[in-house]
């Protein structure tokens, strides 16, 4: 292995020890993506669900290595829905933010942007954590300092996508808060500083439409141009806007690249073998910070076998 290579993983396993809890500091590479099985549903004696009383424990943070709470990206409503269906959208709105506020004691309201709840965090350290972990569930996420947001929209079923979401946070609050003592909890709003200094953490451009929109195509084409001349990865056809995807040669491989991808910051989710990293015309004009740091990590993912 070359001495660049040696020290560049050294520094991305230090990076990523360093914002997992402690249970996982040692033993990541151990950790299988196999799920518990879904809680059921639990209701008050109001029949409102009781959200509070659901989970005793959670599966393993995708982030560790463990199973993305969503196969596929949950993401936010778009506003034809919910202008057609306005009532029931405000009903789901105020679920998502009543199970919010029992699982974590965070104030959830509306955002002004539809299809968003925003949740007001502790600190920015920890909407920074939050949205990285929650974004690797394959839940939607954005962040703004202190306040991250959740997805919300009218066809959001109570025993499906809002529990979906109050469930995602509730379990990355559970590892933020009871997994992490304060002192590495600040470490990590350090780190996530000194990392935006040197380049911001680069997320999907935020769509209104399902359909990637064709300056998103162009990027995406350039994207694929650089990857797939330096490496053996092949762009997927099923990234939705705001994504690239690539297949990996296993699911191990996608855990290790999106874990690496985050560290390097860069948002990064999986769905089975297929990694997922974001377009962002705003951020990251033509795609080449992502696709170059793409084919450093999988670089370094040969290096490390």
């Amino acid at each position: 292995m070359r001495s660049a290579d040696r020290k560049a993983l050294e520094d991305l396993e230090f990076r990523l020890r360093a914002i997992l809890p402690e249970e996982y500091q040692d033993n990541y590479e151990e950790i299988r993506p196999v799920s518990m099985g879904s809680a059921g549903l639990k209701f008050g004696p109001d029949g409102r669900v009781a959200w509070n009383d659901m989970w005793a424990t959670f599966c393993d943070l995708a982030m560790a290595g463990g199973p993305p709470h969503k196969g596929a990206l949950l993401g936010p409503g778009r506003q034809p829905a919910i202008d057609s269906e306005p009532d029931r959208y405000h009903e789901v709105v105020a679920e998502i933010c009543r199970g919010v506020g029992l699982v974590t004691d965070l104030v959830a309201e509306a955002a002004d942007a539809p299809g968003w709840i925003r949740v007001t965090c502790d600190d920015a350290g920890m909407a920074g954590w939050l949205l990285r972990a929650i974004v690797m569930e394959n839940v939607a996420a954005r962040a703004d300092g202190a306040v991250i947001f959740l997805p919300a929209a009218p066809h959001f079923r109570i025993e499906k996508e809002i529990k979906n979401v109050i469930t995602v946070i509730a379990k990355t609050c559970h590892y933020w808060t009871g997994h992490m003592p304060p002192a590495q909890r600040r470490a990590i709003g350090e780190m996530f500083a000194e990392m935006a200094e040197d380049a911001p953490l680069i997320e999907p451009a935020p769509s209104s439409d399902d359909e990637r929109p064709p300056a998103e195509a162009a990027i995406a084409a350039r994207m694929r141009e650089v990857v797939e001349a330096a490496t053996d990865l092949r762009e997927s056809t099923l990234a939705p806007a705001g994504w690239f995807g690539v297949t990996c040669a296993s699911v191990r491989a996608a855990i290790w690249m999106m874990r690496a991808m985050v560290v390097n910051n860069v948002l990064a989710r999986r769905e089975g073998t297929v990694l997922f990293v974001p377009i962002n015309p705003t951020v990251d004009p033509g795609g080449e910070s992502v696709a170059r740091c793409l084919v450093r990590v999988h670089t370094l993912a040969g290096a490390s076998r």
